[in-house]
């Protein structure tokens, strides 16, 4: 081998000892790039209606009084709370009024007024008020269906900074902002292998995400449906820690059972001594 390759070789082992992989950063395949963009057209982030979901569903026309069958009618919640703060006894009541909601049963169907029962489930908000538009034409000119899906929620849970569930307000929900909701993921947490588990029609679905990587903007778990779960794993380093914390107080527990055994014995033998 001449002087040329030995120099050569020696080049590269520097390098490769010297390089560090980066486990933090997210979309470590873009981040060095300061333009580009990423067609997602293949993602759909339309939420379809399951079980137990509870929806708000509106009807409104030109003629308010054609369509009010349509809806549920009006509830009043009270609140009672301090006063003045002149009396100790003094309160003051409040009401919030809302239309009632409808809870989609386990077989996927509500009872709405008039048209009776309506297999729901598998449908999106939009085919539900195109579906009940439809409908309703028959009974009202022009009618307007406002469908709202209420309890849309996720659950972030592992290495996070704020693990638990997430209410959401709208349905267009990515599994960035689940993070963000959960104040980002951990220094200890695994970002190339997420776990995302999904409820479709009765069965849980599994799917790892990579989010070190730019493929995510394109997977299909990239927008997150109700009730999804997303965790996140610690890492090695994380496990080991774990591990040999748990053996540190197993050894501090076995010791200190031993120190109490020995001060009993040698109590018992110090009396004995006396007598």
């Amino acid at each position: 081998m001449n002087l040329r390759n030995i120099a050569f070789l020696l080049l590269v082992f520097l390098l490769t000892a010297c390089r560090t992989t980066d486990t933090v950063g997210y979309f470590q395949d873009i981040e060095t790039l300061e333009t580009g963009a990423i067609e997602n057209s293949n993602v759909n982030y339309e939420t379809k209606i399951m079980p137990d979901d509870q929806l708000s569903i509106f009807v409104s026309s030109i003629d308010p009084a054609a369509v009010a069958m349509f809806n549920l009618p009006l509830t009043s919640y009270q609140s009672v709370g301090d006063g003045s703060g002149i009396s100790p006894t003094s309160t003051t009541i409040s009401s919030a009024p809302s239309y009632q909601t409808y809870l989609v049963d386990n077989k996927g169907y509500i009872d709405f007024p008039v048209l009776g029962q309506i297999k729901v489930e598998g449908m999106t908000r939009s085919q539900l008020s195109e579906y009940l538009k439809d409908k309703i034409s028959a009974y009202a000119k022009s009618p307007l269906v406002t469908v709202r899906i209420l309890n849309f929620k996720v659950s972030v849970l592992g290495e996070v900074n704020i693990p638990g569930t997430k209410n959401v307000q709208n349905e267009r929900v990515t599994i960035l902002d689940a993070i963000g909701m959960a104040g980002d993921l951990t220094i200890n947490g695994t970002r190339n292998n997420v776990l995302i588990i999904r409820d479709t029609n009765g069965k849980k679905e599994f799917q790892r995400v990579d989010l070190t990587s730019s493929e995510l903007l394109n997977s299909p778990y990239y927008y997150l449906q109700q009730n999804d779960i997303v965790y996140i794993e610690p890492n090695q380093a994380r496990k080991s820690n774990a591990r040999y914390s748990q053996s540190k107080q197993f050894n501090i527990s076995v010791a200190s059972t031993v120190v109490s055994a020995i001060s009993v014995i040698a109590s018992l033998a110090i009396a004995l001594l006396v007598k």
